[in-house]
């Protein structure tokens, strides 16, 4: 679902309430792991970026929650903690079929290895 929210948290309070804890989640996780990114509204979901880079976003789409990790080095390195059934990866795409899917150990290390990383930007 492409938002036309003014924040993030206008966005958290229309997506549906089966997906909010979730989506509450991860905001939480980004923000207190994410030092030093800006946290916006951009492509229709929040969007954590450095120096005008986006680096990290998540979104409630149609028929799944998608958090999307842009540092290929990172996607790359979890991907194998990724690959579990209700869980399609992308590029730089994580797609959850349902919100208990979401590991937020794997979340929160894909994160701190975002705040590391100066490899490319997909």
């Amino acid at each position: 679902m492409q938002s036309t929210a003014k924040d993030v948290t206008a966005y958290l309070e229309e997506v549906p309430a089966e997906r909010r804890a979730a989506l509450a989640q991860l905001r939480k996780l980004c923000l207190a792991t994410l030092k030093g990114f800006d946290e916006s509204m951009q492509y229709g979901g929040p969007v954590y970026s450095r120096n005008g880079v986006a680096e990290v976003g998540f979104a409630s789409q149609k028929h799944f929650i998608g958090l999307y990790i842009l540092r290929t080095d990172v996607m790359k390195t979890h991907r194998d903690l990724l690959k579990i059934k209700g869980v399609s990866l992308g590029k730089g795409c994580i797609r959850y079929s349902k919100p208990e899917k979401i590991d937020f150990k794997v979340v929160e290390s894909m994160l701190r290895a975002t705040a590391r990383s100066t490899g490319v930007v997909c």
